[in-house]
């Protein structure tokens, strides 16, 4: 090696060290888009001063201690939630992975040989026999020049962040769906004991109406005509009770266990879950914070502008560094004292001259799908602010409705009460009593089926405003726990 040869080489290795630690890096840094949001929600009252929602355990406000207890059971026992934890693994491991490009890489090898060779000197034809034994290191190390692999880092740190969003996304449609399966599992079990309670008050309306007929104040008619309604309404339960069933049996699954493990938790009869009050939505910018789909889709926004850079940097030169150094001796002892030793370093220089357009096109693909997720990002943001106006619009109109439903029931009650005394006595028409039994019916049923609607209105509204798990959850722990690790003999197959 020439003196000028050993210069220029300190000289590469100078420039390269310079630039990396300059921290060159191509392509474009990442800014969080600016996007004009509304002041305030058009769904709500123009004097209402917007105030911060209360979204920490919002489900605790349904005041029912067991369904507190089953969304901390589905968030320990999710299936969709183990996946998503596995996920965050998977992506820390990625992240681990391309930090490991930054630094430079050392590798040990050893390696030995006997040969015999037929000796020339010897008449008889003897042989000799020579070892060898050769062992040594390899180092490589390419410089960051153009910042390709911390572009790839960053996109990778870019991707853990966007995969613990996914989690808590997961997180609040878990408890979003538990709320939801338990509210109308309720209401179907009060659906189902309404219809009982109606059916049973009006067969003994028919056998008033068979007691008549057989006085003869009454007609068959009538009597057909009463046995007919209870059996009606009788007909109703059995698809309430099954309705009720595939509640549960969702349930069940949604924390991680069989259809049917949670039947005889569920099976007494509760009142449907009913929150107090009306929940603050706060102002539109906050589902930029409290969103963890908008959170994710601006992370994945994050990750795919680094993506540009990488791609970016494939155009410019690479530097590489690579040296070894090795010894060979005929015994193991010789290795480090009375041995050969060979060593060698240098850089190697990279350039991409001509590629056919495939490092352009790289850039290209990797700016249109980066274009591609800040559609995604403003999607996502204009799909939370429809979901927050719907759900505001439904809780407020379902409670107008449900409050005139109740003024309706208790009018075709006392209607009922009324009609059933004046047949008694003879001085009404069986028909009033039909129509008042029917029409309170209908009125009381579309109550609970309103109430159900107001209380899965309040989860849609907690859910569209970002509402979820605000509690440290652990993904670091695996799901399957391999047994025996590490280098072992293959087992012998028969």
């Amino acid at each position: 090696m020439t003196v000028s040869t050993m210069r220029a080489g300190r000289s590469t290795v100078a420039a390269a060290l310079a630039l990396t630690l300059a921290g060159c890096a191509v392509g474009p840094d990442y800014r969080p888009p600016s996007l004009a949001l509304p002041a305030r929600y058009g769904a709500e009252p123009a004097t209402q001063r917007p105030a911060r929602p209360q979204l920490a355990e919002w489900w605790r406000n349904l005041n029912d201690p067991l369904l507190n207890t089953l969304i901390e059971e589905a968030v320990a026992g999710n299936l969709d939630v183990a996946s998503a934890k596995a996920a965050i693994r998977e992506a820390r491991a990625s992240r681990r992975q391309a930090q490991g490009g930054l630094f430079p890489t050392l590798d040990g090898g050893a390696a030995g040989s006997r040969t015999k060779t037929p000796s020339s000197q010897s008449a008889g034809g003897g042989s000799s026999l020579t070892t060898t034994l050769q062992a040594g290191f390899d180092a490589s190390w390419e410089p960051d020049l153009f910042g390709g692999t911390r572009r790839e880092v960053e996109a990778a740190v870019y991707g853990e962040q966007a995969a613990e969003e996914e989690l808590r996304s997961t997180l609040l449609t878990l408890i979003g769906d538990v709320a939801q399966n338990y509210v109308e599992a309720r209401g179907y079990q009060a659906r189902a004991a309404l219809a009982r309670r109606t059916a049973a008050s009006q067969r003994e309306t028919a056998q008033l109406t068979r007691q008549k007929f057989e006085a003869g104040s009454s007609s068959a008619v009538d009597v057909s005509n009463a046995n007919g309604l209870a059996a009606a309404t009788s007909a109703e339960i059995p698809s309430l009770e099954a309705s009720f069933a595939e509640a549960v049996h969702r349930l069940s699954v949604l924390t991680g266990r069989p259809p049917t493990a949670l039947a005889p938790r569920l099976a007494a009869v509760r009142p449907i879950p009913s929150p107090r009050g009306l929940p603050a939505a706060g102002v539109p910018a906050d589902v930029l914070l409290t969103r963890p789909d908008v959170r994710l889709a601006e992370r994945r926004l994050a990750q795919y502008t680094a993506k540009i850079g990488q791609a970016e940097a494939a155009l410019y030169p690479s530097v590489s560094l690579t040296g070894s150094i090795s010894t060979t001796s005929a015994r193991i002892g010789d290795l480090a004292k009375r041995s050969t030793i060979g060593w060698s370093w240098g850089p190697s220089v990279n350039v991409p001259l001509f590629e056919g357009g495939a490092l352009r096109a790289a850039v290209d693909v990797a700016k249109a799908q980066r274009d591609q997720y800040f559609v995604a990002f403003r999607a996502s943001v204009l799909t939370a602010l429809e979901d927050v106006e719907n759900a505001i619009v439904s809780l407020r109109k379902e409670r107008e409705r449900a409050g005139r439903l109740a003024t309706s029931a208790a009018a075709y009650r006392e209607a009922t009460r009324l009609s059933r005394e004046l047949y008694r006595a003879g001085t009404s028409d069986f028909l009033d009593v039909l129509d008042a039994e029917r029409s309170l019916y209908t009125a009381e049923d579309s109550l609970l089926q309103s109430r159900v609607n107001s209380a899965t209105d309040y989860v849609a509204l907690q859910k569209a405003l970002g509402g979820g798990w605000g509690r440290p959850v652990d993904p670091s722990r695996p799901d399957v726990v391999d047994g025996a690790g590490g280098p072992r003999l293959a087992a012998s197959r028969r």
